[in-house]
């Protein structure tokens, strides 16, 4: 006699129009990490899925896209990538840097891997 319990999959949805990115990937970094659920456990990924609707209508500052800069390390003497935020909405989407900005406010341990899976991003 087996009992096997399914959870089930919660999902909070977050409409980023005329929000700061900041704000609106705080929002979902909290969300992701289980504490907006009852049954918050800080050593557990929790079944939360969280949607991020209208990313293309966040409030980005012209001043914010040409000043903030993704650094990446190739592992080569003198392999530091610099890329522009403006740079990486053209070749990635406004997509990618809602991402890296929620993946920066997630823990860095063994649960950041499926709390990021989670997450769903919608220009």
């Amino acid at each position: 006699m087996s009992t096997t319990t399914q959870e089930k999959t919660d999902t909070y949805t977050i409409d980023a129009t005329d929000r700061t990115l900041g704000r609106v990937a705080s929002e979902a970094a909290h969300a992701l990490l289980g504490k907006r659920s009852a049954q918050y456990a800080k050593n557990r990924a929790h079944p939360i899925t969280v949607v991020v609707e209208n990313a293309n209508k966040l409030h980005l500052t012209t001043r914010r896209k040409q000043g903030k800069v993704y650094t990446r390390y190739t592992g080569y003497p003198g392999g530091l990538r610099e890329t522009r935020m403006d740079e990486m909405i053209e070749k990635r989407g406004i997509e990618e840097v809602v991402r890296k900005t929620i993946d920066g406010m997630i823990p860095r341990n063994k649960l950041r891997a499926p709390r990021m899976k989670n997450l769903v991003v919608k220009a």
